[in-house]
């Protein structure tokens, strides 16, 4: 039977146009040419210079043949450059690949040579590493130095300047929308804990959509005050340049996370909005109460908005956010899903609960975001669901439109990502009777002692409670009886004291005795740039400890 409503109604340029983020870019420019983009110690840029300089970058970029299905390469810290880079890059038609600033060399050599850079923004800052990983890749990449005035170590090492390539571009440059939404926009590498980094390739489809997303779940409204305290290098800044340009907000720049340079943020830039893994918030949380001074505020009459991911967070980190008059929502995603892809939805029925018992349902992972699409909680092996109990375990699925294209040059890897239609996350969770979704684990990080799994999440969460602790992570040692054992690595707040049998006592008062850890290391955890435990270190580490420590 003819089908009357595909006669006639095909898609033209009247009524169908690609779903990109430089939408939002070109029209924050037009509409609100005045408004404030970016902030940068003294510097402050309008929408409309911010628009001018792009489109004058692009032109510059694509008078020296970049375009479509090319790689540029970006090394910065969240400095006004940063910014600007995920507007002019896929302007011309190339992706973007922002590089983690806290790799080594031969990391950075490995990522521009996988992905095929021709062109490389760096900064002083990292001039030692970038050298070195230049002297590993046999061909020529064109180099870039962004003299950022707030930082004059280090040195310059490319060809020319980010203001001399800009002097040589175009203001009225026709840049191209992209031809299809499919069209990739960015390239982000994962953490290799073993082997080399996965490249994982965002569409301007997926960019669009979880740019709005972030708005729409966050409630953010017209004209945020956005302080970077994520790095934009990190799921390109879980989409954040891209709502702030949807939104028509302000940039805030921090070079570096520092507590006293991010509440003076808090008092002199009037910030709405900051986003940062647990480990920025227990550091906030942590300062010195003279630091801390003017931010003690109740949430009624003072509130900044916080997001925290990355890793589980303790719900003593978000009790104590709240107390300080921080509004936190947690959400979850991995890099594959361009950043939040579930949100902890709050309630009001839950707002007369205690403030421990409405902290801990803050910390769990939560539901699906507005447009994240599809999650599901499923045995790993026949991708059925499991029951609403939370109790059950599975692995956490997910589909949709913030789902990545794929992993660059890596088909075999993609396609074991997508097995059975859905994405694998490797994260180990159940799901309450409400449906939000909690993770208990890592697949890789959970401990089997005696044929019992073991959730470092819940270890960790119960140590973050002692009054005396400032952070803690546990991973699996071997144990010649049982197989494994919790190992916990704790660090102490300044000025305090607790030896292993104290934090093993502590542990058997709120914990079944079979997930006491039996081995208790001090000193400062190894992290990421992005503030997550390198639990595979941790991991080597414990195996090193003599055999009676903590004991």
């Amino acid at each position: 039977m003819t089908n009357i409503y595909q006669q006639g109604l095909d898609k033209n340029p009247a009524n169908f146009a690609p779903l990109t983020p430089l939408s939002f870019f070109e029209r924050a420019a037009s509409l609100y040419p005045n408004a404030t983009a970016t902030v940068h110690g003294d510097l402050q840029r309008s929408w409309g210079e911010m628009y001018r300089r792009c489109v004058t970058m692009a032109s510059a970029l694509a008078q020296r043949g970049i375009g479509a299905g090319d790689t540029v390469a970006v090394m910065l810290p969240n400095i006004p450059e940063m910014f600007e880079a995920h507007f002019f890059v896929p302007m011309t038609g190339a992706v973007l690949n922002a590089i983690n600033t806290r790799l080594d060399a031969a990391t950075v050599a490995f990522i521009l040579e996988h992905a095929e850079a021709q062109v490389l923004f760096t900064d002083r800052e990292f001039s030692e590493v970038v050298k070195a990983a230049l002297k590993l890749i046999e061909r020529d990449i064109l180099v870039v130095d962004v003299e950022d005035p707030l930082f004059d170590s280090g040195e310059l090492i490319g060809s020319m300047t980010f203001d001399d390539l800009l002097a040589s571009g175009d203001p009225d440059f026709e840049w191209p929308m992209p031809a299809d939404e499919w069209d990739a926009i960015s390239l982000n590498y994962t953490s290799g804990t073993t082997g080399n980094p996965k490249g994982v390739v965002f569409h301007h489809r997926g960019a669009y959509l979880n740019a709005t997303n972030n708005a729409l779940t966050w409630e953010m409204g017209m004209h945020p005050r956005y302080l970077w305290t994520l790095p934009m290098f990190h799921c390109n800044g879980w989409c954040f340049p891209w709502t702030l340009a949807a939104t028509v907000g302000t940039t805030i720049c921090l070079r570096h996370v520092r507590e006293e340079a991010v509440f003076d943020a808090f008092r002199q830039q009037g910030v709405t909005h900051f986003c940062g893994a647990p480990v920025v918030l227990n550091t906030l949380l942590n300062a010195p109460d003279n630091i801390r001074q003017g931010i003690n505020q109740p949430a009624s009459d003072y509130s900044i908005k916080v997001m925290t991911a990355g890793a589980a967070p303790p719900a003593a980190v978000i009790q104590g956010m709240e107390k300080l008059g921080f509004d936190v929502i947690h959400v979850y995603g991995l890099t594959e899903t361009y950043g939040p892809m579930i949100v902890s939805a709050w309630r009001d029925e839950w707002n007369s609960l205690p403030e421990q018992e409405q902290a801990a349902l803050k910390a769990r992972q939560g539901i699906v975001s507005i447009l994240g699409g599809s999650v599901m909680v499923a045995d790993p092996e026949s991708l059925v669901p499991v029951p609403w109990d939370g109790v059950t375990q599975g692995e956490i699925f997910m589909r949709g439109n913030i789902v990545m294209k794929g992993y660059l040059k890596n088909p075999g890897t993609t396609e074991e990502a997508f097995s059975g239609g859905w994405f694998h996350s490797g994260d180990l969770a159940v799901c309450h009777p409400d449906g939000y979704i909690q993770i208990k684990d890592r697949s890789k990080d959970i401990i089997i002692s005696g044929g019992e799994n073991i959730s470092s999440i819940e270890i960790e969460d119960t140590l973050f409670r002692h009054p005396k602790i400032l952070e803690a992570a546990v991973v699996a040692r071997t144990d010649e009886k049982w197989g494994e054992h919790p190992c916990a690595f704790v660090t102490l707040k300044p000025g305090e004291s607790l030896t292993a049998t104290e934090v093993i006592e502590y542990c058997r008062e709120h914990l079944a005795r079979f997930k006491v850890p039996k081995t208790v290391i001090f000193g400062p955890l190894v992290k990421t740039s992005t503030g997550k435990v390198q639990k595979y270190l941790l991991r080597v580490e414990a195996e090193r400890a003599d055999s009676g420590a903590g004991q």
